[in-house]
């Protein structure tokens, strides 16, 4: 996440979104009525764009325009707590320049309440790592807190507290394909899990194996270094990859199904599932051309599709 200003008129910072290599959801809640979640996610070269200059009042805008009104947003949630949190009074404009679809399980609105959060807390003399803005960011949503500092990273308790992170060695080629004009709303993803619940797989192994990768790469061991090793390393992530939020998704949207099951048998997939709540799929893919022919595929089906890397 590179974010520019000048101190402190306009500044600038493109948010990656993410996918869940592993989402474990648990039917154990917390006091707030969140799920218990264990979540391993990578930041995806897809990005958008958040600008923040001086206003007279607090002002949101989305390019292209979202379908809530400005005061619904993430983006206005996450300046208003932390504004209050500071006490001082978020005259600011917020623009966004949208380019991670919406509704897709990819995390856009949590990157764009992340990237408000990081610029702000710049402009207002805070660490954007500090402790008080991690605490905001888990009050705006479950995934703002991973926005801070996009890495592989896990996640715990309800999929917002930062348990560790892995050093990235490979940009992997991603095909990202979703469904024209379908998305799926979060809640209604985990309500349909509550009525059906499935019971979540360890992330120990898919961990382990970053972790180790990530040690390797700071010389403990040979890390993945050249093509062939990189190819077996993220064939060994695909083989681990989870989700069973995915079921639900599916079940509320029969296109995600069509998808993921068109992804999977697609030339150079390594593995492929839902992302999150959906109704993206990704497909972890070698080499990038299979990617790129994938996401023109998609296109010409209707669908719409990304070719890109994410960090393993």
């Amino acid at each position: 996440m590179t974010a520019s200003s000048s101190k402190f008129g306009r500044q600038t910072i493109k948010i990656p979104c993410k996918v869940n290599l592993h989402l474990g959801i648990h039917t154990q809640k917390d006091q707030r009525g969140y799920h218990k979640v264990d979540s391993l996610m990578v930041p995806v070269a897809l990005y958008d764009t958040v600008v923040v200059d001086d206003a007279p009042e607090l002002t949101v805008t989305h390019e292209p325009q979202l379908c809530v009104l400005p005061e619904r947003t993430t983006t206005w949630k996450a300046a208003v707590l932390l504004a209050n949190k500071l006490g001082v009074s978020p005259d600011v404009s917020i623009d966004v320049q949208v380019h991670i679809p919406e509704k897709a399980g990819l995390g856009g609105s949590s990157a764009d309440a992340a990237a408000t959060l990081y610029l702000l807390a710049q402009r207002w003399g805070v660490d954007p790592l500090d402790p008080l803005v991690v605490e905001v960011a888990k009050a705006v949503g479950a995934d703002v807190a991973f926005f801070l500092d996009p890495q592989p990273s896990l996640m715990l308790g309800a999929g917002d507290t930062l348990v560790e992170t892995y050093a990235s060695t490979v940009d992997a080629p991603l095909a990202i394909v979703l469904p024209a004009e379908t998305g799926v709303v979060t809640k209604e993803a985990y309500d349909q899990f509550d009525a059906s619940p499935i019971a979540p797989e360890s992330y120990e192994n898919l961990s382990s194996l970053l972790r180790d990768a990530g040690q390797g790469a700071a010389g403990m061991e040979p890390a993945p270094d050249n093509a062939a090793a990189s190819k077996q390393f993220i064939q060994q992530v695909s083989k681990l990859l989870f989700n069973n939020l995915a079921p639900a998704a599916k079940s509320l949207k029969p296109q995600v199904a069509e998808v993921e099951e068109w992804l999977k048998a697609q030339p150079g997939v390594l593995g492929a599932q839902v992302s999150g709540s959906g109704s993206s799929s990704f497909a972890l893919c070698e080499p990038q051309e299979a990617a790129d022919a994938i996401a023109a595929a998609a296109q010409a089906k209707g669908w719409r599709g990304f070719s890109t890397t994410c960090k393993l």
